[in-house]
């Protein structure tokens, strides 16, 4: 399976665990048993002989935090070997100080005993917490009780001796579950963030482990009041205050530096920013100032079901910044330019059938000078460079970490437009011109989805971009067995399985829906998040209702991507929410199973010439030696057919259909590298898709794998057969934005940070698609160059406007099709299974590169083919089909060379052509 993660990078197979810090070495010292009162006595170790050399005992580094306090009475920690005999406990000190030196403890510090509990953990802790289900469990002495709060507000390590005092093992102390179990209830109900009532601003927020909060506003420092049963902080302020700058200020232990600190941090549940995210700003989105005209009567297009949904995967930036007809190029005003190219192709797309916009994220980013006048630009004459050069990629690379460009998987605060797709950064105008955004869109007949990257954050511990983790240190992000912050998606994981991470996804998601009326959520990576958290937040939009807040939650779609890999991989923490587990819960995951086939390959290929379906295995093959023999191709492309046929079905599990192999199977039975190729319950489980921003375009994949000789037109053709594969599937279907167009990013594998050079929409096909624009950057492409190469100077490559706009008009026609006719939109898997059918799957008639698809009234021929092919389906013979009218009176004048024989049931269709048939 290969995993695609949008940080910027792709995951191939399942994640290896992290490789061990090191092996400890067990090593004698004589310590002095150490007897620690309620009140705070030396730690004091054992002093070495003169000259002598004392080593720290084994398994003793405060630098870690391998026990985990899982609520007020648990403490989960294999210390090995333990007895009933040896003395386990905790240690802590409000002002730190506690080290290992000289084969013991040092510093001050009060404890907290704990004893042994027989047969460990209960099996209630083992499901919460089944990642600890073998740990040893200790029990918080009755006595000590009352220091559990005080406790975690300082210094804290887990200390194991031997029954005669030895150290052999101490370690700091992961909290996540002890605050979840004296805290999270009681902050439940409480407002966090900025509030209004009447006018009145106030603001919250929740750090249980804080010794003092205050704010920074205004000029002076004011302070909050803390609520002892919630950890909640908060203060209400005059009038004065709206519109102001501020920040916490939060005194707290920090693990990760092992002291106190004094942070001066943003808002976690702000919803106003100034530049570069430096202050939040104390705003009231109900504010009529930051309504524009007509949005608190904005009328939307109608809802389309999810099962339905046609969307299309854009960024910001990338849609308007090189189109010479926005008046606002590279912000969201460009969506307001109603007569641009870049809105009427969004207008034509949803004519179309298109129903939604997929914004890549756009909420408030870490990696982008907000201010225009601060951002770089590449330092050469791009245009001028040769189409194979190594010039560009090092040019762009030379103003990369400092230009206006980003794909946005690098959150700073979840909740605020991000401010470099502004006019102004400054204040709440980009409050106002994000709902301009969705006005024009709407008003395109289009739906807006935003892609909400949840899952982990820019920073984490005191580095200077991290919000959470400097609020309450240890608790937001995930954290490995050793007390490390877990990075399997690309950077700093959040831990949404904690109670506040999980309210603080669901507050921010309603957020989004209520103030913004955005209709739809991508979730990136969603296999991370427990699947009950992403339920709560299927459960908080249904509550959303017109009358009440301005919008319809229930019509509000959910997707993401369920990988399954990483710390959490096989529900390892959580039941997560990965493609198997979301199956019949309505939210839809990403379906890799049709795409690879269609594709070929993978992007980690040595050879990136692996073919599939719709790039010519064995019906057209290329050179590369990574397809194997013809006999190996042959087999390879009837299996990836068989998945394409569940794809077809919109992935779903129980669909029964006989196989090449001439097998009986379902959905299920059919392989995915190891795993059932259907896992949906019913259509919408799986959205299908041949291309995502993640990976070469569709047409630079194509580039890669069609044989060097095939013309500019055929691959074009090619383009729209791959397409057709998701559009014409049962369930949702998603494109990237301009594939449409053949968008190329110039072989560019992985492009979050490659600029406008290599990532911006053409619009008008006389500017080319993109491709020829010089060796995309080396960091991930460069193993690749000598392929590459020789394919950006082939003209063959470089599509004109017949082959652009014929292929955009192409697939407009396949997607009327989609939207108007019913048999495309079954809602249950019974009628799949009653409607859908391949008739010559596993016969002597299944053509190796053509799939033909009864469905209802239609028969749908996808010939992958570089030749003409006859499909003969003898049950229909005596039935009378033609040329759907789409077709017959569209764009395309190949596919109105197909043709039906009534009398004996055949179908003739085109080389590289979908042609659909409608029954008479």
């Amino acid at each position: 399976m290969r995993l695609s993660s949008a940080c910027g990078f792709v995951v191939a197979g399942r994640a290896v665990p992290r490789a061990p810090l090191g092996r400890f070495v067990r090593r004698t010292a004589a310590a002095v048993a150490l007897v620690l009162l309620a009140a705070a006595v030396p730690l004091a170790g054992a002093v070495a002989a003169p000259g002598a050399t004392t080593p720290a005992p084994a398994a003793s580094d405060l630098g870690k935090a391998e026990a985990q306090w899982i609520d007020r009475d648990t403490v989960a920690w294999n210390t090995g070997g333990e007895r009933a005999s040896a003395v386990t406990e905790l240690a802590y000190a409000r002002d730190g100080g506690i080290a290992v030196a000289g084969g013991g403890l040092t510093g001050a510090a009060h404890r907290i005993r704990l004893a042994l509990v027989p047969g460990g953990l209960t099996a209630a802790q083992r499901a919460r917490f089944p990642h600890l289900r073998a740990h040893t469990a200790f029990r918080v002495d009755p006595r000590d009780r009352d220091r559990v709060r005080t406790a975690l507000t300082g210094q804290l390590v887990a200390v194991h001796r031997a029954a005669g005092g030895d150290l052999r093992a101490a370690t700091g102390v992961q909290t996540q579950g002890v605050l979840d179990d004296l805290y999270a209830t009681a902050a439940t109900g409480k407002p966090l963030g900025p509030t209004f009532t009447r006018g009145r601003p106030s603001l919250a927020v929740w750090a249980p482990t804080a010794r003092d909060v205050r704010i920074d506003i205004g000029g002076r420092t004011v302070p909050m009041r803390r609520d002892a049963a919630s950890g909640v902080w908060s203060a209400a302020g005059p009038r004065s205050w709206t519109g102001e700058p501020y920040r916490y200020v939060v005194e707290v232990w920090a693990p990760s530096v092992r002291k106190v600190v004094t942070n001066k941090v943003t808002d976690p549940y702000a919803t106003a920013l100034t530049t570069d995210s430096a202050r939040s700003l104390l705003v009231d989105l109900d504010d009529p100032e930051l309504a524009p005209k007509g949005w608190r009567t904005l009328r939307k297009p109608p809802a389309t079901p999810l099962r339905d949904a046609r969307i299309q995967e854009l960024h910001v930036r990338d849609f308007s910044v090189a189109d010479r007809t926005s008046d606002h190029p590279g912000g969201y005003l460009a969506f307001t330019d109603r007569n641009s190219k870049g809105m009427r192709h969004l207008r034509a797309l949803a004519g179309a059938g298109t129903s939604y916009v997929h914004l890549l994220p756009v909420f408030d980013i870490g990696t982008v000078p907000e201010r225009g006048s601060a951002q770089a630009e590449p330092p050469c004459d791009l245009a001028a460079l040769a189409p194979d050069s190594e010039e560009q990629q090092a040019c762009v690379g030379e103003a990369a970490a400092e230009d206006a460009y980003n794909w946005g998987y690098d959150p700073l605060h979840y909740t605020v437009p991000e401010g470099s797709y502004a006019s102004d950064p400054e204040g709440p105008r980009r409050t106002v011109e994000f709902r301009r955004m969705v006005q024009g869109l709407n008003g395109a007949g289009l739906r807006t989805v935003m892609d909400v990257v949840y899952n982990h954050t820019v920073a984490s511990g005191q580095a200077d971009k991290s919000v959470l983790d400097k609020i309450v240190p240890g608790y937001y992000q995930r954290l490995l067995a050793d007390g490390s912050v877990a990075t399997s998606t690309c950077c700093a994981n959040t831990a949404p399985e904690n109670a506040m991470m999980g309210r603080l996804v669901v507050d921010s998601v309603v957020t989004w829906a209520k103030q913004y009326k955005v209709d739809g959520f991508r979730f990136d990576l969603i296999g991370h998040h427990p699947k009950a958290n992403v339920l709560a937040v299927r459960t908080a939009l249904d509550a959303l209702t017109l009358t009440k807040d301005g919008v319809d939650g229930k019509r509000i779609v959910l997707y993401g991507e369920g990988w399954n890999f990483g710390e959490i991989v096989d529900d390892a923490r959580f039941q997560q929410a990965t493609q198997h587990n979301m199956a019949g819960t309505g939210i839809a995951t990403f379906s890799d199973r049709a795409r690879d086939a269609v594709r070929g390959g993978g992007p980690f290929d040595d050879d990136p010439g692996a073919q599939g379906f719709a790039s010519g295995l064995f019906t057209d093959p290329n050179a590369s030696r990574a397809n194997g023999t013809p006999a190996e191709q042959k087999a390879r492309l009837l299996h990836y057919q068989d998945l394409i046929k569940v794809g077809l079905s919109g992935n779903l599990a129980r669909y029964a259909f006989t196989d090449s192999a001439g097998r009986r199977v379902t959905g299920a039975d059919v392989d995915y590298n190891g795993a059932p190729a259907g896992y949906a319950d019913a259509p919408g489980d799986a959205l299908a898709y041949a291309d995502a921003h993640d990976n070469e375009t569709l047409y630079d994949a194509l580039a890669f794998k069609l044989p060097r000789g095939t013309t500019a037109t055929d691959r074009a053709r090619m383009q729209v057969l791959a397409s057709a594969t998701a559009t014409l599937s049962q369930g949702p279907a998603l494109y990237q934005a301009g594939s449409d167009l053949l968008r190329s990013k110039s072989l560019d594998r992985n492009s979050y940070d490659s600029g406008d050079w290599f990532n911006a929409l053409h619009w008008d096909c006389r500017d080319g698609n993109g491709f020829g624009r010089g060796l995309p950057p080396a960091a991930d492409n460069a193993s690749k160059w000598p392929y590459g190469r020789p394919l950006l100077t082939d003209p063959a490559l470089a599509p004109g406007c017949a082959q652009i706009d014929g292929a955009a008009a192409a697939y407009r026609d396949l997607l009327r099709i989609r939207s108007t006719e019913p048999a495309f939109s079954l809602a249950t898997a019974d009628r799949v299974q009653k409607e859908l059918s391949f008739p010559l799957s596993g016969t002597p008639g299944e053509t190796p590169g053509v799939i033909t698809m009864r469905l209802g009234p239609l028969v749908v021929v996808l010939n992958a083919s570089p030749r003409e092919q006859t499909q003969r389906v003898g049950a229909l013979a005596g039935t009378s089909y033609a040329l759907h009218p789409v077709q017959a009176r569209g764009a395309d004048p190949v596919v109105r060379a197909a043709s039906y024989a009534r009398g004996s049931g055949t179908f003739e269709v085109p080389a590289r052509t979908v042609a659909v048939f409608k029954r008479g």
